[in-house]
């Protein structure tokens, strides 16, 4: 016998007084920074025995929360996925590791290290894993400079062919 996504989101969300959120049929608990640990322990006892994601979503210029912590947890014996978030702010941006609970989390939060910038407490190796160690700033959030070529368009042809390198002949 196989539950739904529904009927886990709906015990959590009465244990530990989480916002349910459903967007195009998927259910997402929206939990407090400080129960990350407790919620997620109780999703392992649940059956959820993978930890198939962790992401962040930047909302700056907005600043309390600044970050939403994006959690997919996978249950392979009862066909089901579980989404969790977890709001955190601009001003030290920090939330509690989880790879004591689910061990693949320890690349996975070095991630949200390296791109975002939020630190993760009690980790194990909090060291940059994408960028090189003496990278300056947090490339994924938004107010990370772009510092791209601009599109060369009918419209701005001239004015950007003016700029552009071209070899010596």
């Amino acid at each position: 016998m196989t539950m739904n996504e529904h009927t886990f989101i709906s015990a959590l969300k009465s244990q530990f007084n989480g916002e349910q959120h459903e967007f195009r049929g998927e259910s997402t608990l929206l939990i407090q920074r400080d129960q990350l640990l407790d919620v997620t322990r109780k999703i392992r006892e649940m059956g959820f025995e993978r930890l198939s994601d962790i992401t962040a979503v930047d909302y700056f210029p907005q600043e309390n929360p600044r970050f939403h912590l994006a959690y997919q947890f996978t249950s392979l014996a009862n066909h089901a996925t579980l989404g969790l978030r977890v709001p955190v702010p601009g001003v030290n941006p920090s939330v509690a590791t989880i790879e004591g609970i689910y061990p693949n989390a320890n690349w996975r939060e070095r991630e949200l290290y390296d791109m975002f910038g939020i630190q993760i407490d009690g980790h194990s190796d909090l060291r940059r894993i994408l960028m090189p160690h003496d990278w300056e700033g947090h490339p994924l959030r938004k107010d990370y400079p772009l510092g791209y070529e601009e599109p060369q368009f009918t419209f701005n042809f001239d004015e950007i062919d003016v700029r552009k390198p071209y070899a010596k002949d």
